[in-house]
């Protein structure tokens, strides 16, 4: 029948072929296209020749047509035909679609959709049938039947699709029906119902199935709903994501069937989603926009969805497209900084925090995407490495003009710029760590920025580069070419930039010879250089060489101030023939820095600092460097044991020209010498029993030289008057004389020869009482020229006068002294001591050293002397001076030392800033051993397990002490009061208050303390009175909102003041003895209106949140619990605060900055109650809700006890005002000339002064303005508890003009009255423009 039809079909007229196809039945026609489609031949020649035979014209046509359209449809999904097949069969049927009727499209079209419905589609081909029929059915003007109705084509086709996606879709067939519809012409509507359904759909797909199906939505996104597409897609993964965290959290899931897929499986999937994205991007610009679009306004509402890690990583990798990358970049770093400006807001405040429980960190979702990245996501590493290098970059330290750099690197990063930078630097280390192919670009980058910003502060790259180095030095072996391209600008770099990137890039000269070789090269040149700078970075490098590369037999140093990583261990090991090598190497080094020793002073500085170090790690070279040492000493040391002084100190000059410069730093030379001898005497002899004596013999002839010499200078310094150095009271000591310079230059030389030798004989001397009164000699000579210097710099009022010349003890021998005279009760010690403990100028002097080199450790991270950089030592020795300087405050106070008032400060008041800053800096340092710190402070408990220390109750027991203080201080009387210490007292208060938890019940004693010391003292002094009151604040904040505690003392300032009408009597009601006349104002009530701007800002902050959450829910007709929390706290917070400002606008402030800042801290409250009626206005606008009964009442509340008051205060104010210009006046007639200055700065006053009025009355204005819009939208008449104001009307009194016209002769009679209303008439002016508006409008 087939071979009829086809040879039928190939006949001119159609009449035979359609009479055949009339005597086929339906099952025949189907049965005979099925088996010619089976056999794979001729099938389409075949459906030609059916549809030849079956015209549009006649309905049996159409009615054949349909049948064979039917048939077709499942015989292609069947899945019995050939793909090739299937497409030429679809092919034809697409082409013929266009002939059929509306009606019978209509059919097919339904037919489709119960296709598609009964879910037996298998390849999804017939579909592209079923776009075309839809086209077709879209341009159809007929009217076709649909249930009871007719509609038009455009109107069927919106009903099917409405049908289709209402109905369940296999989800086999999803990717095809996505496909499907992106040939379908759709309205902006119908398109929605598409997309939504699609990502309905995401939930009930295989995994692997979401990225073509991604694909085909990002194709469809094409005709329109991007926002959808993005928004459905991002938070689809986002819930993978947190689903996948929380089976993590809690491996074992009760629910077994919802167990997801597996980790590795779901970032793959991520990442090929990623990259469909991306793809589409670059092709459809707008979809990349729409998405930063999306994320932006996403984050107002709420941070954590917009930027989850799905998120962050989509736009790094989209901003490797440049176009966009500024855009991304800048809004990932506001984020950054928004995120971290939030949490430090919430830190610091209770109030806040109970309203806002979770906290998000975005910080720790772009961490979160460097790990994820790990899983093949190539194309999100090179956004990390652009973000990590833009936040370093944008967040660096900043310089201080003229100044050097804050060194931040080893603090406690608190302000959101710096944290910003240290996420870059996070970011860039954990993406090294993870992407072996970005690594060497990574470095390269980092050496660049060393390079090139070596004018600003690098120290967060160095330290970046430490952390890459010491996370894999061999890596960095196949960079190493870029390592010595640095080298070859070491002598262009400043000093600290080239021992930070030495230090950092050390494990590497372990590991490759050709490195450590150019290194040397460059070094050698460098020591020849004319460049100071240049020659310094040698030295720094060169001892670093000495450092590191041990010389056979040399002990292992169990002091190593420098971590080794394990790698370089392991370098060492394959490199056996270093240690030998190393000897002559070394050796050759030391050559070239003693051609150091006679050049200028910075570079032997370097030197004699570095040598310690050498020595103790490399224990071999000890002979090399004590004879460089001795012959070095021997140019200036004279040997006759009569000559006095025993040093000569012209040496150690040079002249050039007028100016007279250091050579020779004789004292570090010999505090150089005092620390190596004291390190091989206690070392090496010990271990070199066993050694042949030849070498001994040698050795020890260096060490009697050394110890005769300094045995001889000790005997003869003390002998030595001030005369013989050429030092004496009627020397000259002036900075700008030659003469005064080299003075300066030998008493510097000479008081450090003094301490140097100190250390010396105490530390030899074996509590013998001959060395210790040696040792008090030294100090005579000392103290007689630290006087005279002070006594000079007293005269000349010079800058250098206030600076003590930094002492040369080290920080270990301080902590040893001060143990020793003050907590040694050993009875064999006890005579020898007493010889040092009789000097109360000793024991001061010891005390102040103390204090030096804990001020040199909190603001560099490092003392002088050996072990100064060793973090771990200075802390065990900042504890052995705390537990001293402890002891000394609290067993002798003060006022016990009678002598201390005579002359400079008592030693327990020197001892108490002592322990203030150690406080300080154990914060800011040693964050993590707080717990050891105060266990070693704790002597009662010695013995306690370092796990169980309880941070909170070891910091209590020291607050007590200081509280016991601080209250004996306040009940002391008035002769015997100290304002200094009891300043320092409330300091050290408020920094170990810190340490307490603030939910412990500890704090809760201390907030009660301190506010009971805040009640019950008058303390007068302005500077306590300061410091207390920000201590209450600064606890009471964390523990809850202290607006009770302001209206109180807004109260006690009311009180204590008066009231701007003089005839109001104020009930005396004193909540705080600390408020009173001399402290009222301005200090309490500036500190009150400080505190009351912070809880504005906070309230400021909530408004903004709710605004957001606001526009965030779901169900804009029910507020959610959180919403209605934040209103409540917001609106009890503002009632308050208008309750405290309804006492100061009364209170008769004296003029000047109180009024000044009450004014502007008005006119911000306004605005901020402005912000919360807007936020209701937008509230009532997207719901029917009316307004809370709260809000009635604070507008009330602002009505009767706010703005009228205001109006009140601000009239208060001009008459001030008024009153001082008329003053003024009065003397400008007596004195005209003298006084012309004067009054101009008065004017100026009050013009500054008065600057605040405007805008306050602008601010009042708005609210009221906002209100009656408020009142509009929410049927409530919030404006009858508002009075309009009478202060400022002005009417023309015409009787008044009358006389005045009359009397208006003399230009004085004319200038009164225009000063005094000079403001009113300024305001009449404002008052009459609406007028002109209103005119012109009719």
């Amino acid at each position: 029948m087939a071979q009829r039809i086809l040879s039928l079909a190939a006949e001119e007229g159609p009449e035979r072929l359609q009479e055949a196809l009339q005597g086929l039945g339906e099952a025949e026609l189907g049965e005979m296209v099925t088996r010619q489609a089976l056999k794979g031949r001729e099938t389409a020649a075949l459906l030609r020749g059916i549809f030849k035979g079956s015209p549009c014209s006649q309905r049996s046509g159409v009615l054949r047509r349909l049948q064979v359209y039917k048939h077709c449809v499942p015989l292609v999904e069947s899945g019995d035909l050939h793909l090739g097949k299937v497409s030429e069969i679809i092919g034809l049927l697409m082409l013929e679609a266009r002939q059929l009727p509306g009606q019978a499209l209509a059919e097919l079209a339904n037919l489709f959709v119960d296709v598609i419905k009964g879910g037996s589609l298998s390849n999804g081909k017939s579909l592209e049938l079923f776009s075309t029929v839809l086209t077709v059915l879209a341009s159809s003007k007929e009217s076709l039947a649909y249930g009871k109705g007719e509609l038009n084509g455009e109107e069927f086709k919106k009903q099917l699709i409405n049908t289709l996606c209402s109905s369940k879709w296999d989800p086999q067939c999803v990717i095809h029906l996505a496909n499907m519809f992106r040939d379908i012409p759709l309205s902006g509507e119908e398109l929605q119902f598409v997309v939504e359904k699609v990502l309905r759909m995401f939930s009930k797909l295989d995994l692997q199935e979401i990225p073509p199906l991604v694909y085909q939505l990002l194709l469809l996104s094409a005709k329109g709903s991007k926002k959808t597409v993005l928004e459905g897609i991002i938070s689809f993964f986002n819930q993978l994501d947190k689903r996948q965290k929380e089976e993590q959290r809690v491996p074992q899931s009760a629910d077994l069937e919802v167990a997801t897929m597996p980790l590795d499986q779901l970032r793959h999937v991520e990442g090929t989603v990623i990259l469909h994205i991306v793809s589409v991007i670059n092709l459809d610009q707008d979809l990349g926009e729409e998405l930063i679009r999306h994320l932006k306004t996403e984050q107002q509402k709420d941070p954590g969805r917009a930027l989850c890690p799905f998120s962050v990583a989509l736009l790094l990798s989209v901003a490797v497209k440049h176009r966009l990358q500024e855009q991304i970049f800048d809004f990932l770093k506001t984020s950054i900084t928004r995120s971290c400006k939030d949490l430090q807001f919430l830190q610091a405040s209770k109030f806040l925090q109970d309203l806002f429980p979770q906290q998000y960190d975005v910080s720790a979702v772009i961490l979160e995407v460097v790990k994820n990245s790990a899983f093949g996501w190539d194309h999100v590493t090179q956004g990390l490495v652009d973000l990590g290098f833009s936040l370093m970059e944008s967040y660096e330290p900043k310089k201080p003009f003229g100044g050097k750099a804050a060194d931040t690197s080893y603090g406690l990063s608190k302000m959101p710029a710096q944290q910003a930078c240290k996420l870059g630097a996070s970011i860039l280390l954990e993406t090294f760590k993870v992407h072996e192919p970005i690594r060497s670009e990574i470095l390269e980058q980092v050496l660049n920025r060393v390079l090139t910003k070596a004018a600003s502060p690098v120290t967060h790259f160095i330290e970046l580069l430490s952390n890459i180095v010491v996370s894999a030095p061999l890596v960095l072996q196949t960079s190493s070419s870029k390592v010595t391209e640095t080298f070859d600008n070491l002598s262009f770099l400043p000093i600290d930039t080239v021992q930070g990137l030495l230090r950092a890039v050390q494990p590497l000269l372990k590991v490759s010879m050709s490195v450590r070789d150019s290194l040397i090269l460059v070094l050698q040149k460098a020591i020849f250089s004319r460049q100071l700078d240049a020659r310094k970075a040698a030295v720094a490098g060169f001892l670093l060489l000495l450092r590191n590369f041990k010389v056979l037999g040399s002990l292992s140093s169990s002091q190593c101030s420098q971590a080794i990583g394990a790698t370089q261990i392991q370098a060492d090991v394959h490199a056996c023939y270093n240690s030998a090598a190393n000897e002559a190497f070394c050796l050759e080094i030391l050559g070239s820095l003693r051609r150091c020793l006679s050049q200028q002073a910075d570079v032997r500085l370097m030197l004699y600092e570095g040598f310690y170090d050498v020595l103790r790690r490399n224990s071999q070279l000890a002979s090399s460097i004590m004879e460089t040492l001795l012959s070095q000493i021997k140019q200036y040391y004279l040997p006759q044991p009569d000559l006095l002084p025993p040093l000569k100190l012209e040496g150690c000059i040079m002249a050039q020209g007028d100016q007279i410069f250091l050579q020779e730093p004789l004292a570090h030379l010999l505090c150089c010498i005092q620390h190596c001898l004291a390190w091989y005497k206690s070392t090496v002899n010990l271990c070199q029993g066993s050694e042949d004596d030849d070498e001994e013999e040698e050795d020890v002839g260096f060490e009697q030289n050394f110890e005769e010499m300094l045995e001889s200078v000790t005997r003869r310094m003390i002998k030595s008057e001030l005369e013989d150095f050429e030092l004496d009271k009627s020397a000259d000591f002036s900075l700008s004389s030659g003469v005064g310079v080299k003075n300066n230059i030998y008493a510097i030389q000479v008081m450090g020869i003094c301490e140097v030798l100190i250390e010396y004989n105490f530390n030899i001397g074996n509590f013998s009482k001959n060395k210790f009164e040696d040792v008090l000699g030294l100090f005579t000579c000392y103290n007689k020229l630290s006087e005279i210097l002070k006594e000079k710099a007293g005269k000349n009022k010079s800058a250098l006068g206030n600076k003590t010349a930094r002492s040369f003890l080290s920080m270990g021998f301080v902590s040893t002294l001060l143990t020793a005279l003050f907590r040694d009760n050993a009875q064999s010690h006890e005579e020898s001591l007493a010889v040092l403990r009789s000097s109360t100028e000793f024991l001061r002097y010891a005390v102040s050293v103390a204090l030096q080199k804990v001020q040199q450790l909190e603001e560099t991270g490092q003392t002088d002397g050996p072990d100064g950089q060793n973090l771990e030592k200075m802390f065990q020795n900042l504890c052995k001076i705390t537990q001293v300087l402890l002891w000394r405050y609290t067993s002798i106070p003060t006022v016990v030392e009678e002598s201390g008032k005579k002359k400079g400060k008592s030693i327990s008041l020197l001892c108490l800033e002592g322990l203030l800053r150690i406080f300080n800096t154990v914060q800011i340092l040693y964050t993590a051993r707080i717990p050891q710190f105060l266990q070693a402070l704790d002597i009662t408990d010695g013995d306690a397990e370092e796990t169980d220390i309880n941070v909170t109750e070891k910091a209590t027991f020291q607050i007590r002490q200081f509280q016991r203080s601080l209250v004996n201080q306040l009940s002391s009387a008035e002769d015997d009061f100290n304002a200094k210490e009891t300043q320092s007292l409330i300091t050290v208060l408020s920094t170990l208050s810190k340490l307490l938890d603030p939910a412990s019940q500890q704090f809760l004693q201390f907030l009660t303390w301190t506010v009971k010391v805040c009640k019950e003292n008058t303390l007068e002094d302005i500077s306590c009175c300061k410091g207390l009151l920000s201590l209450l604040f600064s606890v009471h904040v964390l523990y809850k909102s202290p607006v009770s505690l302001l209206r109180e003392l807004a109260q006690d300032i009311h009180a204590c003041l008066g009231d701007i009408d003089q005839d109001i009597e104020v009930e005396s009601r004193c909540h705080f003895a600390i408020v009173n006349a001399k402290t009222a104002a301005p200090t309490v009530c500036l500190l009150v209106l400080g505190q009351v701007d912070k809880v504005l800002e906070e309230v400021d902050w909530l408004i903004k949140k709710l605004t957001s959450l606001g526009s965030n829910t779901s169900d804009p007709s029910q507020p959610s619990n959180q919403t209605q929390a934040l209103e409540k706290g917001v609106i009890l917070q503002l009632g308050t605060l208008l309750t405290v400002y309804h006492e100061l606008v009364q209170t008769a402030l004296p003029a000047g900055s109180c009024v000044d800042t009450l004014l502007r801290s008005l006119s911000k409250t306004y605005t901020v109650l402005t912000s919360l009626i807007k936020h209701y206005i937008q509230a009532c606008r997207s719901t029917s809700n009316t307004i809370p009964g709260r809000l009635e009442k604070l507008v009330k509340l602002s009505g009767s006890h706010l703005t009228p008051q205001c109006y009140s205060f601000i009239t208060y104010v001009q008459n001030i005002h008024s009153e001082s210009l008329s003053f003024t006046e009065e003397k400008k007639k007596k004195k005209k000339e003298d006084e012309a200055a004067a009054v101009s700065t008065v004017m100026a006053k009050v013009l500054r002064e008065t600057k605040p009025i405007p805008n306050l009355i602008f601010a009042i204005e708005q609210y009221e303005k906002f209100l009656i819009h408020l009142s509009k939208k929410s049927k409530v008449n919030l404006m009858q508890y508002m009075k309009l104001s009478t202060s400022r009307d002005f009417r023309i009194n015409a009787s008044m003009l009358d006389s005045a016209l009359q009397e208006h002769n003399t230009e004085d009679a004319e200038n009164e009255p225009h000063n005094d209303q000079s403001s009113a008439a300024e305001q009449t002016d404002e008052n009459q423009e609406p007028k002109k508006k209103r005119r012109r409008k009719k």
